[in-house]
């Protein structure tokens, strides 16, 4: 068995930190450092200050004060970490195509590649390298083809594992912490053993499962592809319940009884969001259509489908509710980021409904307890693809208000996007004296008491009731 002494990370993103944050705590005996090419944020995990880390997630800025500078270290020097590293994970986006062969469908694989190469030339004597990013099937091949058809690769030798991650964004230290499972995948029973031994320091051996490459590839794709499946599935069915007088909470409850359903992932709301779901059903759809599976591809792409459906049909309910017509009206967003205690803001539904609301004029107060203004300007200008005119109003519509009420204050309408706890808290008799009337509450995660609100004479739409006016 291979001894594990150094650990490297390259890429401290939303898994790369909070993941190698965990094995340090629980691994005081092994070293690990994570590396990246971005300066900036590599200063923001050595912060000081644990607010200002680049992730924000329960329970990350105590076990980062905890090991950070221990065992735990964060650092621009990419090829010095490889070269002293014995297990190398690569941990970097891969986010979809924008153009080229796949373009809308496969994974960007540009980065991984780049680390490949990386680890080829800099890496010395044997080196375990770990698949962390969420990728295509059969990507370990890229990796050992660059890997072993080096020129770098004399007098050195390699390993290659496929351990992908399982974390909800919310909740990824206590997934990290007690996961329903590890996934292992590889050909070298040795290296999956260091691996699975680095694991069995705080999780149990019949929770780590160890598995072909392909398997543990697939795993992960098909995994996220189920459970984006089942919110597609429960938001189609929240449209019917406004139109047939049903309510989505009781429907999703009586469903979630049954034994052979269960009752995660049956929460209706503006649709999923984050790095994976949308990916990793695109790359099913890329891989079934590249096999001649078309009925295959048909039926995971309409996932998608209804997952950007559910975000035009609540921006349609808005402006059909405010008379048609939002044209220089106010109105407040409440939550930006994809879901609560997540700073993330990776294909949040939120994106697309800001944008279609901007391009009718309304402009936008946007709150958000963890997502900066400097996010909401890159989501919302930075990265869009639209027209050069939209792009000025994108710009000029919309205000950050990190003051929860003077974002509601004075608005025609206030949209509940994130279901953040204090969100549920929010004064609404403070808030109806100050606001225009007729106003409207959309209520897009179902989280208000439509009685306390009814009792004001503010307008309430909630996804899925219906009761709705």
């Amino acid at each position: 068995m291979y001894s594990i002494k150094k650990i490297c990370c390259i890429g401290a993103g939303y898994v790369g930190g909070p993941t190698m944050a965990v094995i340090a705590k629980n691994c005081p005996d092994v070293q690990v450092e994570v590396v990246d090419i971005n300066e900036e944020r590599i200063n923001s995990w050595n912060n000081s200050n644990l607010e200002n880390l680049p992730v924000f997630e329960p329970g990350l800025s105590e076990i980062i004060n905890n090991v950070r500078g221990k065992n735990l270290f964060f650092s621009t020097s990419v090829h010095e970490s490889i070269q002293k590293a014995d297990m190398v994970f690569i941990s970097v986006n891969t986010p979809i195509k924008k153009k080229g062969l796949g373009a809308g469908e496969t994974s960007d694989l540009r980065w991984v590649e780049s680390c490949a190469r990386q680890i080829s030339e800099f890496a010395e004597g044997h080196t375990i390298v770990v698949e962390k990013s969420t990728l295509p099937v059969r990507t370990a091949q890229t990796i050992k083809d660059i890997l072993f058809s080096s020129g770098y690769a004399k007098n050195k030798s390699f390993s290659v594992l496929s351990n992908p991650e399982f974390l909800a964004e919310g909740t990824a230290i206590k997934d990290l912490e007690n996961p329903d499972r590890v996934l292992i995948g590889g050909e070298d029973e040795e290296a999956m053993k260091s691996l699975n031994d680095i694991y069995l320091n705080w999780i149990p051996q019949q929770k780590i499962i160890l598995t072909n490459l392909w398997s543990s590839e697939l795993s992960k794709l098909s995994a996220n592809a189920f459970l984006a499946q089942r919110i597609s599935s429960i938001n189609s069915i929240s449209a019917i319940c406004e139109v047939t007088g049903a309510d989505i909470k009781e429907v999703a409850s009586a469903i979630g009884k049954d034994t052979r359903i269960g009752s995660k992932f049956l929460k209706a709301g503006p649709g999923f969001g984050g790095s994976c779901f949308k990916k990793d059903i695109l790359n099913l759809v890329y891989l079934a259509k590249y096999f001649g599976l078309d009925e295959v591809a048909d039926f995971w792409r309409n996932v998608v489908k209804i997952n950007s459906w559910q975000q035009r049909r609540i921006y349609e309910v808005i402006v059909q509710k405010l008379f048609g017509n939002v044209a220089d009206k106010k109105i407040a967003i409440l939550g930006f980021a994809f879901k609560e205690n997540t700073n993330d803001t990776r294909e949040a539904p939120s994106i697309e409904i800001c944008k279609n609301l901007l391009n009718e004029g309304a402009y936008l107060s946007i709150h958000d307890f963890k997502v900066s203004k400097e996010t909401v300007e890159r989501d919302l200008v930075n990265n869009s693809l639209d027209s050069v005119n939209n792009s000025e109003i994108y710009k000029l519509n919309w205000e950050y208000q990190p003051n929860l009420y003077e974002a509601i204050y004075d608005s025609d309408a206030a949209i509940l996007l994130t279901e953040w706890e204090d969100y549920k808290e929010i004064d609404w008799v403070k808030v109806s004296s100050n606001v225009r009337n007729p106003f409207w509450i959309f209520d897009t995660r179902s989280i208000l008491k439509e009685k306390d609100i009814n009792k004001l004479g503010i307008n309430l739409w909630q996804l899925g009731n219906g009761n709705n006016k």
